[in-house]
């Protein structure tokens, strides 16, 4: 035998000897004579009193499902029996964690390589009891004790490997005060396992998982979380796999929270990294602003919701843990919903990101985003009406709270919007973006009449309160299809065209417009007005104010112009008249948006082609909600003086020109041309 083949022998042998002796020593060692040193250490490492209260033992079995000769062989397990870890100082007393039994068979082979690995560990009757305290301390996070001075700290060269982790029926009572969250959670065996495959759903979003574990356990919680109730209940396997990302576990769930439901079926991978998951997530509602208090995410209150999905979650991502919401479909209310959403935990705030759409929007469950509903729909989704019964404008406070807790960047489509016949809207797109508290509608633009309506909307939540801009440019809005159930309007070549530049502040809708300042030009030509035409829009003042003037009978305009300057909320007329057949009509006052209160004035001036009846002003007074109209007890001026008083309107005048779409197809000119022309150049 060479020199060679002799040193290997014998350093095969001294190793053979070594792990022989190490087999006996764990078979005939008294491993309770440790207990107290073993305790005493633990608890020194981890600043907690840690104890082994019942047997310490070594058994002998093999291994149940190996493969070839570990499977033959007899292997040593250690039990430890009644074992408990007690809380921090300031929890005064009681278990962290509490554990019956735990048996694990430690790998001898990688102890030579000061490894320690253990193959496969079983935890018999957990409990635990998780606390946080409103300051921020928690029994999770343990503040190991400080080494003495000048005590070197010396690296160990042993690393610790568990490869996964069985459990049986056990315990977990959850105390948070940051969350407002008291839980207490139970998990039972099933009488018999359930294969994963079982339970996922015949259609609908699916996870791609399909291979994972057994569903092993049942489990119920019952308390509350962020101050709402919470029930819920669910099954999850029964192995953690820390080190097989090839053994996914399997996770399902139904839990009701306050008035949210949601329902998840699916898989975590890596585990011992909360690596991902793949889940078929559902989730309903009453309204979609609800979940923010669950999940942290600002999203706008809306009608009552359900939406069914695939979310892929990767947990350990270095830019933040991602959250995809892919191809979800829904229902808000009346109206459809699909698209695919990103969440994304990054610093220093959460993103929010994706493309929504709806096939049939109905425009009614839009009212809720600026707390336009109804006092029923808005208790209907969970929230007190502030609405005083005597106003128009929504007063609901935007929650400007929540825009700098997360950005936004999300893009909406509603490709049909279905509506009632007095509002003729198309479909609708929009830009969403949300930066730092700063909220902004880059377009918000909808379809209507055969033309649009092109608006940027941007609300600064950083400022208490908030300050808003608001342009609006209305194009060739078609009178015949703003109208459609006016005979007379059919075959009208005329359309409405205008543009708004406002700015405000307050927190809702009400308040920006009550102290709004700014600008709004209109311009409309070549229809026509009657009594039928108010009724229609339902404008029981305007139907008053043209029996007044017009009689029963559809008079044509050749234009109507406004313009109009706000200042505080207050809007008054630099110039605001309509030129029909028969008439002149200018209008002036103001509109006390503040107040929501009306004082208009209507003064006529006939063209001579036929005698007018009325010899004073029309009035129209009272508030937005409950105008009223009727005659001045004043006079009418002598004729003519209308068209003096509309000679200081050249700029006016000047201004609206720009509005006067050109004419198409060789048609003739936009009617208002010539009236504002007549007034630029008196």
């Amino acid at each position: 035998m060479t020199l060679g083949l002799r040193i290997l022998a014998r350093t095969v042998l001294a190793l053979a000897l070594l792990l022989a002796a190490w087999l006996v020593l764990v078979a005939t060692f008294d491993w309770n004579r440790i207990k107290p040193a073993l305790n005493e250490r633990v608890s020194a490492e981890l600043g907690r009193p840690f104890a082994i209260e019942g047997d310490l033992r070594v058994i002998w079995q093999r291994e149940v499902g190996e493969g070839g000769w570990r499977a033959l062989v007899p292997w040593p397990h250690f039990v430890a029996e009644e074992l408990h870890l007690g809380n921090p100082e300031w929890a005064k007393g009681g278990d962290f964690v509490s554990l019956q039994r735990v048996e694990f068979r430690v790998a001898p082979l990688p102890l030579l390589w000061q490894q320690l690995s253990i193959p496969r560990i079983e935890l018999g009757g957990p409990q635990a009891s998780v606390k946080r305290l409103a300051d921020g301390r928690n029994n999770w996070t343990f503040e190991l004790p400080a080494k003495a001075e000048g005590e070197a700290e010396k690296a160990s060269g042993w690393t610790f490997d568990i490869g996964t982790i069985g459990f049986d029926k056990g315990r977990v009572q959850v105390d948070d005060a940051l969350t407002r969250t008291r839980l207490d959670v139970l998990v039972d065996p099933l009488g018999k396992p359930i294969p994963f495959s079982e339970l996922l759903p015949a259609k609908g979003a699916r996870p791609a998982t399909v291979n994972a574990q057994d569903y092993a356990f049942a489990w119920q919680a019952k308390g509350s979380y962020q101050g709402q109730s919470l029930n819920g209940s669910g099954k999850v396997g029964g192995l953690l796999a820390l080190q097989n990302a090839d053994l996914p576990f399997p996770l399902q769930a139904e839990i009701k929270a306050g008035d949210t439901r949601i329902v998840l079926m699916g898989t975590l991978t890596d585990p011992r990294q909360l690596g991902a998951l793949d889940l078929r997530l559902q989730l309903s509602g009453k309204s979609l602003a609800q979940l923010y208090p669950l999940i942290g995410v600002t999203l706008p209150e809306t009608p009552a919701y359900a939406t069914d999905g695939r979310l892929l979650a990767k947990l350990q991502e270095p830019g933040g843990a991602e959250f995809r919401y892919q191809g979800f479909n829904g229902r808000i209310g009346g109206s459809d919903i699909h698209g695919d959403l990103t969440y994304v935990a990054r610093q220093p705030r959460p993103s929010l990101s994706g493309n929504l759409t709806s096939e049939q929007l109905r425009f009614a469950d839009l009212a809720p985003l600026i707390g336009a509903d109804s006092k029923a729909a808005q208790q209907a989704r969970g929230v007190a009406s502030r609405q005083p019964a005597d106003k128009v404008l929504p007063v609901e406070q935007f929650r400007t709270e929540r825009w700098r807790v997360m950005d936004a960047d999300v893009t909406f489509t509603g490709k049909r919007i279905q509506h009632g016949e007095k509002l003729p809207f198309s479909n609708l797109f929009t830009h969403v973006l949300l930066n730092d508290g700063q909220l902004s509608l880059e377009p918000l633009r909808f379809g209507v009449a055969g033309g649009s309506l092109d608006a940027t909307i941007r609300l600064d939540g950083r400022r208490a309160p908030l300050t808003g801009k608001a342009r609006l440019q209305a194009n060739h809005f078609k009178l015949k299809e703003l109208f459609p159930n006016v005979q007379a309007m059919r075959s009208s070549l005329g359309e409405l065209n205008g543009k708004a530049d406002l700015a405000g502040t307050g927190n809702s809708v009400a308040a920006l417009l009550g102290t709004a300042s700014g600008n709004l030009q209109m311009l409309v030509n070549d229809g026509t007005i009657s009594r039928n035409l108010m009724e229609i829009a339902g404008l029981n003042v305007g139907n008053y104010l043209v029996g007044r003037l017009f009689g029963d009978e559809e008079v044509k305009i050749n234009c109507a112009a406004a313009d109009l300057g706000m200042k505080d909320g207050l809007m008054t007329p630099r110039l605001f008249v309509f030129d029909t057949e028969n008439a002149l009509v200018q209008i002036d006052g103001s509109a006390d948006f503040r107040n929501e209160r009306l004082d208009l004035r209507v003064n006529p001036e006939s063209k001579g082609m036929r005698v007018f009846s009325l010899r004073s002003p029309l009035y129209v007074r009272g508030t937005f909600k409950n105008p009223q109209a009727g005659v001045q007890a004043v006079p009418l001026m002598v004729r003519g003086a209308g068209m003096v008083a509309l000679g200081v309107a050249v700029a006016p005048a000047a201004a609206l020109l720009a509005l006067v779409a050109p004419a198409a197809g060789g048609e003739e000119g936009n009617a208002c041309a010539p009236l504002l022309e007549q007034m630029r150049k008196r």
